[in-house]
C-alpha cells in the first residue's frame, strides 16, 4: 500500500535516489517487473546468507573453490547481485574465484571443463530446472561431473527431495546436505534465508513421512524450509502469510510478497522432530557438521499458483514428486505446465505438460507411466485431492512436448508451472 504510490526518490532512505547505485530488476512472474533502487550496503547482510552456504556445507573457507554464476545477468536481480555477493567472500579472505557466464549452457560448460580442473571444489549457482539442464548437457558431452566435486546454490524454485537426490546422483556427490543449498529471496528483499544441512536434512526426513509434515506445516506438501537470522530480515506469519520487515535503500516495513508459509523457533522445531524420532540435530552433532542455534521459516509459495479440481487444491509441487522419479528423469527434463481442461461436456480433468529432454522422442509407454506416478503420488501427498476426486478422475492427462518448446516451455525466462 505505499510501494507503488510513491516515486522512487520518496521511497529511498533520505528521499535521494542517487544515494544509491544500483538498480535489481524483479522477474515478474506475477505481472509487470519492479525496478528496486539498491546500494551497496545493502549487499554486506545478503552475502552472509551466502557464507553459511559456503562456509558450514561447503567448507570454501578451507577449500580453492570455483564459483559459476548461472543466473540469467544483465538487469534482473539474480545474476549480478549473486555476483557482487561472491566478490564480497573473495574480499573477505575466501580462496573463491568467480566466472559469469550466465544462463548460457555452451559457455557454462567451457568455463568448467577449462576451469574447474584448477579448483578443489565448483559451485554452480542458478535456477534448479536450469542446473539440471546443465549437468544433463554436460553428461552428453562426456563431462565427468565427479571429478569436480560439483555443489548446487539454487534460488526461486520449489524443488522436490527426490530431485535433489537424483540431481546429487549425477554429480556424484555422496551427501545432498553438504553439497545443496537453496536461497529463499525476493528481487525486493534480497536473499530472505537460506537452507542450511540442518534444514536439509530434516526436509529430507520429512519427504518420507507426509503426516508429519501435515502437522508441522498443516499441509501434507512439502514446503522450502530455510534458517533465517531475525537481526537481518524480520519475519512474521499473519492468517498463514509471511511479512517481513527490513532495513535497506528502500526500507521494508510488514512487507508482504504473497507467500504463504510460517516461523519457528529453533528449539521448538528441533523438539517437535526428536518427539517423532528425529533427532537431527544431535546427528548432524555428532558428525561434526555445523548447526546454526537460528529459527526456521517454511514457505509454500504463492497460492494463486495453485489449481482448484474438484475443490482440491492441486499444486506444483505435488505434481513435481510423480515427475521427479529417477527412472522418468532420464526421459523428461523435470519442468512441467499443468492447467485445468474440459471435455465436450465441461467434465474437468487435470493437464499436466511435461518437456522431453533433448533427443527423446515421446511414446505411449512414458505418458501411461508419468500419468501413473503423478496420480501415485497426488493421492499419496494431497489428502484434499483423495477425497474430493472422483477416483475415475484423477489419472491426469499427460502432454509430452518437445524439449524448449515456445509456447509451455521458452528458453531464456522464468518457468511458470501453472496455467489459470
Amino acid at each position: 500500500n505505499y510501494v507503488k504510490r510513491f516515486p522512487l526518490d520518496d521511497l529511498v532512505m533520505g528521499g535521494k535516489l542517487t544515494r544509491c547505485d544500483f538498480f535489481a530488476v524483479s522477474s515478474g512472474s506475477t505481472g509487470e517487473p519492479t525496478f528496486w533502487p539498491r546500494a551497496q550496503a545493502d549487499e554486506f547482510p545478503v552475502a552472509v546468507r551466502f557464507e553459511q552456504a559456503f562456509r558450514d556445507a561447503f567448507r570454501a573457507h578451507e577449500k580453492r573453490t570455483l564459483a559459476v554464476i548461472c543466473f540469467a545477468l544483465g538487469t534482473w536481480v539474480g545474476g549480478m547481485f549473486t555476483t557482487a555477493c561472491m566478490r564480497h567472500l573473495s574480499a573477505k579472505g575466501y580462496p573463491l574465484v568467480t566466472a559469469t557466464p550466465g544462463n548460457k549452457i555452451d559457455e557454462i560448460l567451457r568455463v568448467v571443463a577449462r576451469l574447474a580442473p584448477q579448483f578443489e571444489q565448483t559451485v554452480l549457482l542458478g535456477y534448479p530446472p536450469f542446473l539440471k539442464e546443465v549437468i544433463d548437457a554436460g553428461s552428453r558431452q562426456n563431462l565427468d561431473w565427479s571429478r569436480f566435486a560439483v555443489k548446487l546454490v539454487m534460488a526461486g524454485e520449489v524443488f522436490s527431495e527426490e530431485w535433489r537426490s537424483v540431481v546429487c546422483e549425477r554429480l556424484g556427490a555422496p551427501d545432498p546436505a553438504l553439497a545443496t543449498a537453496s536461497l529463499y529471496g525476493t528481487a525486493d528483499g534480497g536473499v530472505l534465508a537460506n537452507e542450511t544441512p540442518l534444514s536439509v536434512v530434516i526436509r529430507q526426513q520429512l519427504a518420507k513421512a507426509p503426516e508429519l509434515t501435515r502437522e508441522l506445516f498443516g499441509e501434507a506438501r512439502l514446503p522450502t524450509l530455510c534458517q533465517f537470522d531475525p537481526v537481518h530480515r524480520y519475519f512474521e506469519a499473519v492468517d498463514g502469510n509471511l511479512l517481513f520487515s527490513a532495513d535497506g535503500a528502500v526500507p521494508l516495513l510488514r512487507y508482504k510478497i504473497l507467500d504463504r508459509g510460517g516461523i519457528h523457533g529453533f528449539s521448538e522445531l528441533t523438539a517437535r522432530l526428536a518427539g517423532h524420532g528425529h533427532d537431527v540435530e544431535g546427528e548432524l552433532r555428532g558428525r561434526g557438521i555445523s548447526v546454526r542455534n537460528l529459527p526456521f521459516v517454511h514457505v509454500f509459495g504463492r497460492s494463486s499458483f495453485a489449481l482448484s479440481f474438484y475443490g482440491a487444491n492441486v499444486y506444483p509441487e505435488n505434481v513435481a514428486v510423480g515427475i521427479e522419479q529417477p527412472s522418468l528423469l532420464e526421459a523428461v527434463s523435470g519442468k512441467f505446465v499443468m492447467q485445468i481442461a474440459h471435455d465436450a461436456d465441461q467434465n474437468p480433468s487435470l493437464d499436466v505438460a511435461v518437456e522431453l529432454l533433448p533427443g527423446r522422442a515421446p511414446s505411449e509407454a512414458l505418458t501411461a507411466d508419468l500419468a501413473q506416478s503423478i496420480q501415485r503420488e497426488l493421492e499419496r501427498l494431497n489428502s484434499e485431492f483423495l477425497n474430493y476426486a472422483p477416483a475415475d478422475r484423477r489419472r491426469p492427462r499427460v502432454r509430452l512436448m518437445p524439449h524448449a518448446e515456445p509456447e509451455y516451455f521458452p528458453v531464456g525466462v522464468k518457468h511458470r508451472y501453472t496455467r489459470q
